[in-house]
């Protein structure tokens, strides 16, 4: 039986831009539930004492991916989540959060710059899976970190209301 298609689609107006603007990770199995509708977020609840970390990125430089991946024969779909966040600066205490990110199944949320929030990770987890770190080797290059996370997931990423984020941060009672 074919899934029903739903409504036709228009081009919609050049409006948009890309790149992300901040990024905030919880430890997978501190979120205890996800409330979602239409594809769109409306409520989660961590864990006692338990909040997202947010991570500002410089400007044009960290982005996501959301990429089909799907088998004809064996008619399977899921999609590839690839997020990409860059740490400029090489400090300690980026180092030490790093470790920890690197260490955990996570769950991520990123705002674009459309002022857009999207759920990454959230039924099988996001891996830290590669990046890098370094001083770069002229005046102009980076100092600091990238790292890439990488999940795959039955379905795409969805919208988070933007009005549950402020206590998504602020650690649960």
């Amino acid at each position: 039986m074919p899934c029903e298609l739903t409504q036709n689609l228009t081009q919609d107006c050049k409006d948009s831009i890309g790149g992300v603007l901040e990024v905030m990770a919880c430890e997978f199995d501190n979120v205890k539930t996800i409330t979602e509708a239409a594809g769109v977020v409306t409520a989660i609840t961590l864990e006692t004492a338990k909040q997202f970390r947010r991570y500002q990125m410089p400007k044009d430089a960290s982005f996501f991916t959301d990429a089909p991946n799907a088998n004809v024969q064996n008619g399977t779909i899921f999609y590839q989540q690839e997020l990409t966040i860059v740490f400029n600066k090489m400090r300690t205490n980026v180092r030490n959060e790093l470790l920890l990110l690197g260490q955990n199944r996570l769950i991520f949320i990123v705002k674009d710059k459309n002022g857009t929030y999207w759920m990454l990770g959230q039924k099988n987890a996001m891996d830290m899976t590669g990046g890098e770190g370094g001083t770069g080797t002229a005046s102009g290059d980076r100092n600091g970190y990238t790292r890439v996370f990488t999940g795959q997931e039955p379905h795409m990423a969805v919208e988070v209301q933007a009005s549950i984020i402020p206590t998504l941060l602020s650690p649960a009672a």
